[in-house]
């Protein structure tokens, strides 16, 4: 085990025994624990840092895509286009060490959001029951995945599925907008006058990977459940639409899949951000569009197998003949 990795799993063993809401209480003051959809606390661990000790961002600066010169042409960015809006490109050499980006495009306010430890990319409307949320690290973690919160309530938020777990948002659904990781290269062809996020002002070793190998463990990090089923290793990639899960593997070898409504194209190019470490360096694990029938991107997560078997233990695997 990385030394990276083993230092923050010491600190999650050591605390996981005391996870208790109690324990949280001085640390959370406003943060209701009486409402929860949690039944057993012992899901939720430590990940390492505290509460902001992986700081999100709020209104981050953007360079035109061809003002743009360190980002490597494999490296992965997430991709969100809002109609009437310019592209943005947010590139994971940031979002590794901030996991959130607080934004507003085209007028949406955005969250984006990158997951490290479970490869889960999402972007959720930041609208809330007539108000707009602003979202942080929690520093907790519950089946390897951030649980983020939010500044207004201090709910807790489960960020592979969007959804309120603790707090006066217990229960309530993030919208989710379509979309995609794909490499800066792919982002930049198609929009050559898009916006790329600016480098934020933290001192952090942006472009590397402090999870070297992680995507070719046996097993994943700080995660005590099932494994997914079908012989599946747990660090496979899936997309996943809805409770649908295809492996990457074999949209790699069909490289279109349609079924179920959708259309999966897949395409080499695209570096893994949990390889080397250096990102661009990483091996291609391609990149992949989802639309509906008519053409449409849909909202979709391209995400490690044991974490859709995590949240979705009766979700449907898409294996194919």
């Amino acid at each position: 085990m990385r030394p990276f990795i083993a230092m923050l799993a010491a600190l999650a063993l050591a605390s996981a025994a005391a996870a208790t809401p109690e324990r949280w209480k001085s640390e959370w003051p406003q943060t209701d624990f009486q409402t929860t959809t949690i039944e057993d606390w012992g899901e939720i661990i430590s990940g390492g840092p505290p509460k902001d000790g992986i700081p999100a961002l709020s209104d981050p600066q953007f360079l035109q895509a061809g003002q743009e010169s360190r980002i490597g042409g494999t490296e992965p960015v997430i991709t969100v286009e809002i109609e009437g809006a310019t592209p943005r490109a947010y590139p994971i050499r940031y979002l590794t060490w901030h996991e959130i980006v607080n934004d507003t495009v085209g007028g949406v306010p955005v969250a984006v959001t990158f997951c490290p430890l479970c490869n889960s990319a999402l972007t959720f409307d930041r609208r809330v029951q007539g108000r707009v949320l602003s979202f942080g690290v929690s520093g907790k973690l519950r089946n390897s995945d951030m649980i983020m919160y939010d500044r207004e309530t201090e709910s807790w938020w489960q960020q592979a599925v969007g959804e309120g777990i603790v707090g006066e948002m217990t229960g309530v659904e993030l919208d989710l907008l379509p979309s995609w990781m794909e490499s800066w290269d792919m982002f930049r062809q198609r929009n050559p006058d898009g916006l790329v996020m600016a480098e934020p002002s933290w001192n952090r070793s942006y472009g590397t990977n402090p999870y070297r190998n992680y995507d070719s463990s046996r097993r994943p990090f700080l995660y005590s459940g099932e494994m997914p089923p079908h012989g599946i290793p747990p660090l496979v990639r899936v997309v996943r639409v809805g409770d649908r899960a295809w492996p990457m593997t074999r949209l790699a070898d069909e490289t279109e899949v349609t079924e179920a409504g959708v259309t999966i194209r897949w395409a080499p190019g695209q570096a893994s951000a949990l390889d080397a470490g250096t990102i661009a360096r990483g091996r291609d694990v391609g990149a992949v569009r989802v639309r509906d029938a008519s053409g449409a991107d849909l909202p979709h997560d391209v995400m490690f197998a044991f974490a859709f078997h995590a949240f979705w233990p009766d979700g449907t695997w898409m294996l194919g003949q």
